[in-house]
């Protein structure tokens, strides 16, 4: 009976010391996990001089107001003529978008891509896709000012 119980306490320190080296091998991993996940992801969309018709980006003089906005359209929405006399940007979370500038061809804009408009150029967006659009726009302007006229 004491060979028995010398045995079985054998096999306990045996399993013992497998699950340790277990549980140390995933904290290690884990710990190696932690160490290469980077702490930020820095990913540039866009860089540019120029908005979408060529244009130099160029602001306003003086003090200036940023206006974020959610711009979502449903499918087969087209958007009135109109422009923007100060700088805009949009960004499309979702859908595709098709821009109509005057006189010029039109731009398709699908998710991910980053749009700096055209300033005082008429022109009209149209929700093309099969789905809805969803654009982040950015505009800055002088405080008060309008930030788009619609063609008369």
């Amino acid at each position: 009976m004491a060979r028995t119980e010398f045995k079985m306490e054998q096999h306990m320190i045996r399993l013992r010391f497998i699950a340790m080296l277990g549980l140390a091998s995933v904290s290690a991993g884990a710990s190696l996990a932690e160490q290469r996940a980077p702490a930020e992801v820095v990913t540039e969309i866009a860089r540019t001089t120029k908005t979408a018709t060529g244009q130099p980006i160029a602001l306003a003089p003086g003090p200036l107001q940023v206006v974020a906005t959610i711009y979502a359209l449903a499918p087969g929405v087209k958007l009135p003529e109109h422009k923007h006399p100060f700088q805009r940007y949009a960004y499309v979370l979702e859908g595709e978008l098709t821009v109509q500038q005057s006189g010029v061809s039109s731009r398709v804009y699908r998710a991910g891509d980053f749009i700096v408009e055209s300033v005082d150029g008429w022109h009209f967006g149209a929700a093309t896709g099969s789905g809805p659009v969803k654009l982040l726009v950015i505009d800055q302007t002088p405080p008060g000012a309008e930030i788009t006229i619609n063609r008369p």
